[in-house]
This record gives structure tokens, C-alpha cells and sequence, in this order.
């Protein structure tokens, strides 16, 4: 495993994306542990985008317009169900000091569902994984699901990092209504811009 791998890896998993920010929205809203449920989540996440990769499921997306247009729009609507329900009254990105022990497992499930209803997400994989396996590896397929684990670890251990930066803030957002509301609605306008982007990605 090269250091390019582990750099650029980590370069990719740093990025602002859907799962950064619904993890930075979660940990805000329902604490620490509701961070690392979400950050589980979009972890697990992304295991049917890396198998697809690495058997050439993924190849079907990248060749078939209509599967990728239904995952897709399956994922736009998503986001967009996203942003809805952090502006809503008792949404995900209400803060309540008793809400941290809530909802774990709906929240790791919703994490999941952003990634997997994200087609790109199986073409990253397809493009990114082949480009650090040996040519002449005998063993190709074993080196590329121990790529996909590295990525997942790291993408874990960034995540919980998000989700432990954003309960951090959240006390000082509990005493603030005004800053809560203008959190709410940058977190909604950030998911609506996302779906957004899906929907007018070839």
C-alpha cells in the first residue's frame, strides 16, 4: 500500500461532501454519539459502492444510462428528503440536551442511504481503487478490497473527528436559538445544492 494511496485517500475523505456534512448536522444536533452513529453509517455505506468496484458491478452505471439515471434521481430525492427534515420542527438538527442517546440506529441507517444511493460513488470507486494495484499483482482483488478497508477506516476516523468537532459547538449553539436557526438553514441549503448537483450530473 503506497503513501499516494493513503494521501490522496485522505485528501478525498477531507472534502466537504454529503457525509461530512450530514455528519457535522447530526453530531450538532444530537451530541457525540449521535456523531459516531452517523459517521458508522456513512461508512457502511459505502461497502456496495467498493464491492460493485471491485467486481465490475459498477461498470453498469458507466454504461447504462437508465441504472444510472434510477439511482440517480433515487438519491436527489433523498437529499432533497434530507433538507426538508433539518428545517422541520422536530428534525434531525434539533437540539435538545436529552436527544443524544436517541435514534442511533436510524441515524447510522440514514448515513448509509446517502451513500448508497449515490452512483458516483460506485464510479469513484471503479476509477480511484485500479490506479494502486500492482500490475503485475497476482492477487488483485485481495489488494483491492484491503485498499477499500484503509479507505472506509479512514473515512471513519475522519468522520467521528467531524462529529466530535460539531458536539463540541454543541453548547454554545443550545444558549443561541438565532445561530441554531442560521446553522439549520446553511445545513438545508448545503443538502438542496448537493441534490441539486446530482440531478444535473451526466
Amino acid at each position: 500500500m503506497s503513501l499516494e494511496f493513503l494521501l490522496t485517500s485522505l485528501v478525498v475523505v477531507l472534502l466537504p461532501g454529503t457525509g461530512v456534512i450530514y455528519t457535522l448536522a447530526t453530531g450538532l444536533g444530537g451530541g457525540f454519539r449521535a456523531g459516531v452513529a452517523a459517521a458508522l453509517g456513512c461508512t457502511f455505506g459505502i461497502v456496495p459502492a467498493a464491492l460493485a468496484s471491485i467486481v465490475g458491478l459498477a461498470a453498469l452505471l458507466h454504461t447504462s444510462a437508465l441504472a444510472f439515471q434510477v439511482i440517480k434521481y433515487l438519491g436527489v430525492i433523498y437529499l432533497f428528503y434530507m433538507a426538508w427534515s433539518i428545517l422541520k420542527e422536530g428534525g434531525a438538527m434539533d437540539v435538545d440536551e436529552e436527544k443524544d442517546t436517541v435514534g442511533l440506529r436510524k441515524i447510522a441507517i440514514r448515513g448509509a442511504l446517502i451513500n448508497v444511493l449515490n452512483p458516483k460513488l460506485s464510479l469513484f470507486f471503479l476509477a480511484f481503487l485500479p490506479q494502486f494495484v500492482s500490475v503485475n499483482s497476482n492477487g488483485a482483488t485481495v489488494e483491492l478490497i484491503t485498499l477499500a478497508l484503509v479507505f472506509m477506516a479512514m473515512t471513519f476516523a475522519v468522520f467521528v473527528g467531524y462529529g466530535a468537532f460539531a458536539a463540541a459547538a454543541r453548547d454554545y449553539v443550545i444558549t443561541r436559538p438565532a445561530v441554531l436557526n442560521w446553522i439549520k438553514k446553511s445545513f438545508a441549503g448545503a443538502f438542496g445544492l448537493l441534490g441539486l448537483r446530482l440531478a444535473l450530473s451526466d
